[in-house]
């Protein structure tokens, strides 16, 4: 389950239109099935050595595959078909864990409030241990 898209070396993917860029993946840019479509793309535009090819999967994008999941993720990692998150909801919120699950689709968070990142860190690092 990976996608790939195009991303300025100083941030942001390509948009659908081909110019301009934007700071969130999402469903305007431009998105391919394989490494060597992306590359054809890429062979045709200017400025080519300021654009890399980049693998867009759950695990290094969660927040595209689950459209349920808001906020700013800080970390992820995989265990079994489940990703799990640290999430700040929104600035200034309690941090939570989130747990998304790659069968369904469907992305939720614990009860649990972390007051800091670092108490949701030690949370994220010992969960489901």
């Amino acid at each position: 389950m990976s996608i790939f898209a195009l991303q300025y070396f100083a941030g942001g993917f390509l948009d659908e239109d081909l110019i301009h860029f934007n700071k969130n993946f999402d469903d305007w840019c431009v998105q391919f099935e394989s490494y060597d479509d992306a590359m054809l793309i890429v062979q045709t535009l200017e400025k080519q050595e300021s654009i890399v090819i980049v693998e867009i999967t759950p695990l290094s994008y969660p927040k595209y595959f689950f459209a349920s999941l808001q906020g700013t993720i800080y970390l992820t990692r995989r265990i079994e078909d489940k990703i799990i998150c640290a999430v700040e909801p929104f600035m200034g919120s309690s941090f939570k864990i989130a747990i998304c699950d790659l069968k369904t689709k469907k992305a939720r968070f614990t009860k649990t409030n972390y007051k800091t990142i670092l108490s949701a860190e030690a949370a994220f690092t010992n969960f489901g241990e």
